[in-house]
């Protein structure tokens, strides 16, 4: 591997045994066997880096979730089942995913400290609506419309991020699939009622 990579990775297990806010530039080269200065010729900042890093260990949790999406598509029934085993199937990534999911929630509670971390990753919060609108949906993510992103993306991710806290607060009374989609279910039915 070169310098860029070697960074990269450092700074990877630095996030996950750190976190953003108690992660140094100095950390990340000690982790990497790399110099200061290469943070700076290939990444821009620490920040940077530690952006990229995030992103890094967050896309294979978006290929688990793909499992999610095989099973939704081969699920019987109507589009209610289909979003009950697309949860099922995110909500049993979480265990392994827990350390990721816990950096996910230091960008929210010391978004202040990581001001400029926390802009990067909001502009990378587009396409991760636009992979949960897909997960959801069954459309590519090349055909979703602007507004599917926009809408059923924001929706999506609402969902998960308020399971995320759940979880990670405390597993044992955090929501599962069933209770979600059997809220959705009554929400349907009370709105559709009106």
């Amino acid at each position: 591997m070169g310098h860029r990579e070697d960074l990269l990775e450092g700074a990877k297990r630095c996030l996950l045994e750190k976190g953003f806010v108690r992660t140094t530039a100095r950390d990340i080269v000690k982790e990497s066997g790399t110099n200061l200065a290469s943070i700076g010729y290939h990444y821009g900042s620490k920040d940077a880096l530690l952006v990229e890093a995030y992103v890094a260990l967050i896309e294979p949790m978006g290929e688990g979730f793909e499992g999610a999406v095989g099973a939704a598509r081969g699920a019987e029934g109507s589009g209610i089942e289909r979003f009950r085993e697309t949860w099922v199937n995110v909500i049993r990534s979480i265990p392994e995913s827990r350390a990721i999911w816990m950096l996910s929630l230091e960008v929210v509670t010391q978004g202040e400290r990581l001001a400029e971390i926390r802009e990067l990753l909001a502009k990378a919060q587009v396409e991760g609506r636009r992979g949960l609108a897909a997960m959801f949906t069954g459309i590519p993510e090349a055909d979703l419309s602007e507004d599917v992103v926009e809408t059923e993306g924001r929706f999506y991710t609402t969902l998960l991020n308020g399971l995320m806290v759940q979880w990670l607060f405390d597993e044992e009374s955090a929501t599962d699939a069933e209770q979600l989609t059997e809220g959705l279910r009554r929400v349907m039915e009370r709105v559709s009622g009106d």
